[in-house]
């Protein structure tokens, strides 16, 4: 599902909020999102799941196409790790497992 999809989506389920005021709550959740990542926090949206930052080390690579060793600088990279409900809703079959 793409972000105009999704805008679509919740328009169509609420018929009176208007397609603008749709795509301004979208906008201010992603907005809010990224930058409690971009500030180093953790966002937990119960029953979906959590985001948070973690930071890899510096390392040598391989360049694929040339096998050169490359210097990759650390840096922070986002995560998600999925919601119990989450989990249960595309796993049905194994929810009595948990």
């Amino acid at each position: 599902m793409t972000r105009s999809e999704l805008i679509q989506r919740i328009a169509d389920a609420n018929p009176h909020l208007l397609l603008r005021d749709v795509e301004t709550l979208v906008a201010t959740i992603f907005d809010e999102i990224t930058h409690a990542l971009g500030s180093g926090n953790r966002v937990e949206l119960r029953g979906f799941g959590a985001f948070s930052v973690k930071m890899r080390e510096a390392r040598v690579a391989r360049n694929p196409r040339t096998g050169e060793a490359v210097e990759v600088e650390e840096k922070r990279v986002p995560l998600f790790k999925a919601g119990k409900q989450l989990r249960h809703r595309l796993n049905p079959d194994l929810a009595d497992k948990d």
